[in-house]
């Protein structure tokens, strides 16, 4: 279980937004308030729920909601906006739904900006977050025991050569490059004006590519929107299962979408929100089917 937990932060602090939801929920689950979360535009979007409005109390939610995500530190996302209302089932475009009508939709929002770690942390956390899983060697019973503890009566010293080798390392790169970035950006800059005459094929392979995300996109949200519609009436087991097969198609086409569509941060979650919403879907027709 532990093991369980620590990959799940260990992906919180990668970026998914799927563990972070599930840490949050944890962190809230004494004050009975409910997470969902999506990425978009640059910003984190959350979405606090609770049956009743004093369960929702701004600056005690928006402190703590605050510390958990400055703790997990989740890599490239520092500007949170944090939204509140009653609880509400089955709305699955909520953030659409705030977006349009936010005075009648939510209790209140708060815009934060993440605090970044110091320069040490950040090499932890990067330490931690990408150092490689322990692997089991199996020993022969032959292996001679007196060359196993001479082995391990230096292995140790290893280990802190290198971490603090490592740790140099990266430290030496870091300040490197606080003193070499004005230089840096400079030529960046020079080179990014000489290189930034594309040919007319890549330009219009380009806008081709991007013509073809937004309209799977586009295509994508109506299916989610039909999903949504028929999901409040479905009541029979082929009727779930059909819903299923719309989420899962929304979700194929939300990954389709290339990274250089101006929305594919946000095509992205929403390809993991929509298989997830299929599975639900899925499993409402399994629900049927043990009844009948």
């Amino acid at each position: 279980m532990k093991n369980q937990s620590n990959d799940i932060f260990i992906q919180a602090r990668r970026g998914s937004v799927a563990a972070i939801i599930q840490i949050l929920n944890e962190q809230l689950a004494t004050l009975d308030v409910r997470i969902r979360a999506i990425f978009s535009d640059g910003v984190l979007q959350v979405l606090c729920e609770a049956p009743q409005a004093k369960q929702l109390e701004k600056s005690s939610l928006v402190e703590e909601v605050k510390q958990t995500l400055e703790e997990i530190s989740p890599r490239n996302i520092q500007q949170v906006k944090i939204n509140s209302r009653i609880l509400q089932e089955q709305q699955l475009l909520w953030l659409e739904d705030i977006t349009r009508d936010p005075e009648n939709q939510l209790l209140w929002s708060q815009q934060i900006t993440l605090a970044k770690p110091n320069i040490f942390k950040q090499i932890a956390n990067n330490f931690q977050t990408n150092k490689p899983q322990p692997t089991k060697i199996p020993l022969s019973k032959t292996f001679d025991s007196k060359r196993m503890q001479k082995a391990n009566q230096f292995q140790p010293d290893v280990i802190g050569i290198f971490f603090i080798s490592l740790l140099m390392l990266t430290l030496g790169i870091q300040v490197n490059r606080w003193f070499n970035l004005s230089g840096i950006d400079q030529i960046t800059a020079s080179e990014n004006t000489i290189s930034q005459s594309p040919s007319p094929t890549n330009k219009k392979s380009s806008e081709d590519t991007e013509a073809k995300s937004k309209a799977a996109f586009t295509q994508a949200v109506r299916l989610a929107q039909k999903a949504v519609a028929d999901g409040k009436v479905a009541q029979s087991k082929e009727e779930w299962v059909a819903i299923a097969k719309t989420w899962q198609k929304a979700a194929e086409l939300m990954a389709s979408v290339s990274p250089i569509y101006s929305r594919y941060d946000v095509a992205v979650n929403r390809a993991e929100l929509y298989q997830k919403n299929s599975e639900i879907a899925k499993k409402e027709a399994e629900k049927i089917l043990g009844r009948e």
